[in-house]
């Protein structure tokens, strides 16, 4: 009774005051029953303001549960008080019906009205469109045109047009279009930017700018529209220009606008111009906006000025969830990994949830650092935080898991994924290709193609290098014939790849067809080339194409170098490896470790140590890979105790050895004869965390044999924790061979063919052998089995350079063609000095 009296005081005072009546007790009265006498009570026009007021409030926020039921029996008011016919009200209604999500009530409403108007078409054609049913609004509109309730306006226009764009555009857009210009609306500001949402949306761009100059009036969310269209057709630099037009006239730009500005200088690499917008926001005194900071820290984030990003992150009084997603996604972009998983720990820690994007970005970085631990650890809050079924998030999974080598719980992953998609097929595949399971692989990808997934080019790029690194040249090729007939695109990643994979299935020839057929190349192609030369000792060739690339608008790096050195290298060629090192001097690349290691073992292998110590005492920084490079240069050259100098100055420098390092220190104990100092390097390896390899077991029978301990070598052999090379049993052979033991040098030697029957090496030792001990039968019985075998003793080659022209030598070989000038020459010297009373040395053949 007490809100009966309360609603009628309010009712007789002016209409402003029902609006202070208290909102909960007149949803009671208003809803309570269907029969409610409060209203009954009341005449029509008073009902009718009691509901219509109701109507236009919005419910308290202990109803919002509720609001279907409270909104239906409002509904049942409206009939029970004979309002049914009421449009004002129906209109209302019907918007609030739409608001609470209900469009099955909102349908029936409209369905049942007794008279329709343009807002009752706009009500309902705007509801359509902002649930994402673009094909039922624009039905309804077409119904609107059909029964000619009045003609359209800006609203249900721009509305209809959003609906285009959620189906696509194409020529019901453009019809839209089309109906925009007859109707007199294609100047309008609000259809104006709708119509341009349309074009832009659907990579329109230049429709959209068309549309875009016709305006009358251009607002901030005209700009914001057009400028963010460019951005996402990759045309930023338009954008740009356009955001400077812009500010000569009056329109004040907000935050979005900024954003989409921001992203177009990520997109170029503009730092200097994002500089200036951020110097714009402090000026404005938006810095206090997280969102404008969130998106300048996006936008240095993706210019790699991370420290910035965190900088403004921690200036940020109030995070939000996207301030946290951003950073960790900036992390992640910039490789910066083992931030991005502390900064997500600390993100929990301060009782954020973090959402699929955070996830997502973490996960990625925990595959790169193989993190498997922390991954598993993601893996756990993703199902407690019910979203393990997001795409991004079980693509994340499975490539974390394969990154990790662990492929079984990838594979549990994938398989148990719904909607695969191209991502998640490249990820497993990269797994198997990373631990060269070939026809897991390929299996997976019939599995994609059957399944009717298109492959992408990272997917060929997998592939290409799993063929490679199996050198499978006729994979390669099949691969190569999918992509041509798949239509991918050749760019500079994919020729690469391709490039690679010719060059090490030992087909040089396809890899240039490649390399001949692209319009583009960049560096990595140059050099993806320049390394497959040097790979199958074409260096000539290498050395032509680095002639060709000095002409090209390329500018080398030190992976350039690396293959030109080596190719100098394996010439033995000194004046092109000093030409090589002169041309890294000019681009200031010779500080580089990686490169100065290569240069030591040019200089090495090209016999000028001069040039090797020079080389490295002028560099600043030595890593191990340059203390290793010169200590084995050393003990390959007969210095063997400068080589152990230089390892123990490596270990008073601070500097971990490596695998590599005790190849070349125990090969200089070898060559020394410091056995008791050989034996304790083996011995001290597993301080340092190296398990001893072929190499190191090797150079220890070697040590052993030199010292004529020939069967305290054969022991150590028999007592390998790991099954012997043939290289070992041959270290053992070639001792027995410079102390005469043939018994034993013929074991040493069946061990050895046993392992790699096909090595002419172990043949070669054992003929030595008895050729040194004038066992002539046996040594032509060996010979006559190599035959018998099939297998071949690789020709002695040597090379000398003249006017710039390298030429070889084969042994037995004729086909140089001074080849019987040289013989005669020889010949002539042969005569020379046996006049003068020299006797050849036959013992160092054997």
């Amino acid at each position: 009774m007490r809100v009966h009296q309360r609603l009628t005081h309010s009712l007789r005072k002016p209409h402003h005051k029902i609006k202070n009546c208290n909102s909960s007790n007149l949803l009671k009265s208003v809803t309570f029953s269907p029969r409610n006498p409060s209203l009954q009570s009341f005449n029509i026009s008073t009902k009718r303001s009691v509901l219509a007021w109701f109507l236009q409030r919005p419910l308290p926020d202990n109803f919002n549960n509720k609001r279907i039921t409270c909104y239906k029996q409002v509904h049942a008011q409206i009939a029970i008080s004979g309002l049914q016919c009421d449009t004002f009200l129906a209109n209302m209604l019907l918007r609030n019906y739409s608001k609470a999500n209900d469009l099955d009530g909102a349908r029936k409403l409209f369905d049942t009205m007794y008279e329709r108007n343009l807002v009752s078409w706009s009500s309902l054609v705007s509801m359509y469109t902002k649930k994402g049913y673009g094909e039922e609004a624009l039905m309804v509109f077409i119904g609107f045109l059909k029964v000619g309730n009045g003609r359209p306006d800006d609203y249900i226009l721009s509305s209809v047009i959003c609906a285009c764009t959620q189906l696509g555009g194409g020529n019901v857009g453009e019809q839209m279009h089309s109906f925009v210009i007859k109707s007199g609306f294609d100047r309008d500001v609000y259809v104006g930017t709708s119509l341009m949402n349309l074009y832009a949306k659907n990579g329109s761009v230049d429709d959209a700018k068309f549309v875009f100059d016709g305006l009358m009036v251009k607002t901030a969310v005209s700009w914001t529209t057009i400028i963010t269209g460019y951005v996402k057709s990759g045309r930023s630099d338009l954008s740009l220009n356009l955001f400077n037009q812009m500010r000569e006239t009056d329109v004040v730009h907000d935050k979005y606008l900024l954003s989409s500005v921001l992203s177009a200088c990520s997109m170029l690499q503009f730092v200097g111009g994002g500089k200036q917008i951020h110097a714009h926001v402090l000026r404005r005194g938006m810095g206090m906006d997280v969102s404008v900071i969130n998106v300048l820290m996006d936008f240095y984030s993706k210019c790699g000025r991370v420290k910035m990003a965190r900088r403004l992150f921690d200036e940020i009084e109030v995070k939000n969830i996207i301030s946290w997603t951003t950073l960790i996604g900036g992390y992640m972009q910039n490789s910066f990994d083992r931030e991005a998983m502390k900064l997500f720990t600390e993100m929990t820690r301060s009782g954020w949830k973090p959402d699929d994007f955070a996830c997502s970005s973490v996960l990625t970085s925990c595959g790169s650092v193989e993190a498997l631990e922390q991954g598993r650890q993601v893996h756990a809050y993703s199902f407690k935080a019910n979203i393990e079924s997001d795409n991004f998030v079980k693509n994340s999974l499975v490539d974390m898991y394969a990154k990790c080598d662990s492929l079984t719980e990838a594979r549990k992953v994938f398989d148990v994924m719904a909607d695969r998609n191209v991502v998640s097929y490249n990820a497993m595949i990269e797994g198997y290709s990373k631990q060269e399971k070939l026809s897991e692989a390929l299996d997976l990808f019939h599995e994609m193609r059957v399944g009717f997934v298109p492959p992408g080019l990272l997917t060929f790029v997998s592939l290409l290098g799993l063929s490679s690194s199996v050198f499978s040249l006729e994979s390669s090729k099949q691969i190569h014939g999918l992509i041509i007939k798949y239509g991918v695109f050749l760019d500079v990643f994919a020729g690469s790849a391709l490039i690679d994979a010719y060059s090490k299935c030992f087909s040089n020839k396809d890899a240039r067809l490649v390399f001949d057929e692209m319009n583009q190349r960049d560096i990595v192609v140059w050099n993806a080339m320049l390394l497959g030369y040097t790979q199958q000792l074409e260096n000539e060739e290498a050395i032509k194409l680095y002639l060709e690339l000095l002409l090209s608008q390329q500018r080398p790096n030190e992976f350039t170098f690396a293959a030109l050195i080596t190719a100098a290298s394996n010439l033995g060629s000194l004046k092109h490896g000093q030409q090589f090192h002169n041309h890294l001097i000019k681009l200031g690349l010779d500080f580089d470790p990686f490169i100065t290691s290569a240069l030591i073992d040019m200089y090495a292998k090209c016999g000028s140590l001069e040039d090797a110590y020079e080389t490295f005492g002028s560099t600043t920084w030595k890593d191990v890979a340059c203390w290793n490079s010169m200590i084995c240069t050393n003990a390959h050259h007969g210095e063997p105790m400068k080589a152990l100098l230089l390892f123990r100055e490596m270990i008073i420098e601070g500097l971990e050895p490596n695998y590599i390092t005790f190849v070349g220190v125990l090969s200089a104990c070898s060559h020394a004869g410091l056995i008791e100092d050989g034996l304790d390097h083996f011995q001290s390896m597993a301080g340092f965390g190296i398990e001893p390899g072929m190499e190191h077991y090797a150079s220890v029978v070697s040590l052993l044999g030199r010292a004529g301990k020939l069967y305290e070598a054969k022991d150590f052999i028999e007592k390998m924790p790991i099954k012997p090379a043939a290289v070992v049993w041959r270290s053992l052979l070639n001792a027995c061979r410079m102390f005469g033991n043939v018994e034993l040098g013929r074991y040493a030697a069946e061990m050895a063919i046993s392992i790699d029957p096909m090595d002419s090496g172990s043949y070669t030792l054992l003929s030595n052998t008895f050729a040194c001990n004038s066992m002539w039968a046996d040594a032509k019985q060996v010979r006559k089995k190599m035959d018998l075998d099939g297998v071949m003793k690789e020709a002695g080659r040597s090379w000398i350079e003249v006017n710039n022209e390298v030429h070889a030598f084969v042994a037995r070989d004729k086909s140089h063609h001074a080849a019987d000038l040289t013989y005669s020459i020889l010949d002539n010297l042969i005569l020379h000095i046996k006049g003068v009373g020299y006797v050849p040395n036959t013992s160092a053949l054997c």
